[in-house]
Parts: structure tokens; sequence; C-alpha cells
């Protein structure tokens, strides 16, 4: 199973993801160590980034899990996965947005994929922003986040948790629904 805990920047998916995959045994990923060096300069400048900056990250994403899986391995993976056409280049390696033809090689692993919405309010979520220390992406960025959000809807596999309680909380409950989910 490839987990995906995903949402704006801020909202835990780090932490939550890396103590998850911990207590399961399973592999973490955290998106953000597989950014270019431009997409983080443009971040830290305050510039957000577009679509076409996003594909090839997306895209080096969805090899990374699909390695594992072919292993056999369970992942966890800290994404923002912010649109639902990122959420599919995630799982199947195309890119809906672009006119692309379908690559050789690409798999649509999307039948053994969840996405965890890690959701709260531009409030709680800017304020553990103000208390992030050394991260490349500024607060100022928060609000374009959330215009570009498209929260997972049907037809995606996907869970929501509410990240306004303490971190254990959250990844109890994510644990809780990933076990019925794999028992």
């Amino acid at each position: 199973m490839i987990v995906v805990i995903m949402g704006v920047s801020g909202s835990g998916k780090s932490e939550v993801g890396s103590i998850l995959a911990r207590k399961m045994g399973w592999k973490f990923y955290d998106a953000d160590d597989y950014h270019p060096v431009q997409n983080k300069l443009k971040m830290s400048q305050g510039i957000p980034l577009n679509d076409q900056d996003r594909h090839p990250w997306l895209c080096k994403l969805h090899e990374v899990i699909t390695r594992e899986k072919s292993f056999g391995h369970h992942v966890v993976l800290a994404c923002s996965a912010l649109k639902r056409a990122y959420r599919t280049t995630l799982t199947t390696g195309k890119n809906p947005l672009m006119d692309e033809n379908p690559q050789e090689g690409r798999h649509d692993i999307s039948s053994d994929m969840l996405f965890v919405h890690l959701q709260g309010s531009i409030d709680i979520i800017s304020d553990r922003l103000q208390k992030r220390k050394g991260h490349f992406m500024p607060l100022t960025l928060l609000e374009s986040q959330f215009q570009t959000l498209e929260p997972p809807a049907d037809p995606e596999v996907f869970i929501t948790v509410n990240v306004e309680r303490e971190i254990s909380e959250t990844v109890r409950e994510i644990e809780k629904e990933l076990k019925s989910k794999i028992n």
C-alpha cells in the first residue's frame, strides 16, 4: 500500500508521515527532498510553483513509489498533492493538465493508494508555519496553497483528517483506518 499524506504547507505532512511510517514499519519519503533546486529557490523567494514546475517533480515521485511497490514495500509519502491532476500524476505518471501522450513504462498504482488529506484552518496552519524554522516555504505562500487546493473527492480513495489536535491523535486515526484497509 502507498499512503500519501497530503495538504498545504504546515499541515504536518512530514511529521505525521514519518511517525506513521515508523509505527507501521513502512518506508517514508518526503516529497520536499525531491524538489529540484530551482523549485526550492522559487518558493523561498515567495513565488508559487506552477503546474509546469511541479510536473517533473511529481513524475519523479511516481517513479519512487512505483519502484517501492514493485519491491513489495509499503510506503508513506508526505506530498502536498494539492490538485487532483497532481494526484493523478502520482498514481499514473501522466499529466492530465498538459497534452501528453501516455509514456511507456508508467504504471497506474491508484488501486493501491490512499490519500490522507490533512485539513486545518488557515489560522492554525499559519501559526504552525510562523514557528517553523529553516524551511524553504515561506508563510507568504500559504494563501496561494489554500487557493490551489482541490480537496480529494470521489472517485479518489481518500480520508480527511482534521489536524487541529495533537499529532499523536492524528497519527492514531490514520493508523486505525489503514489497519482496517489492509486486514
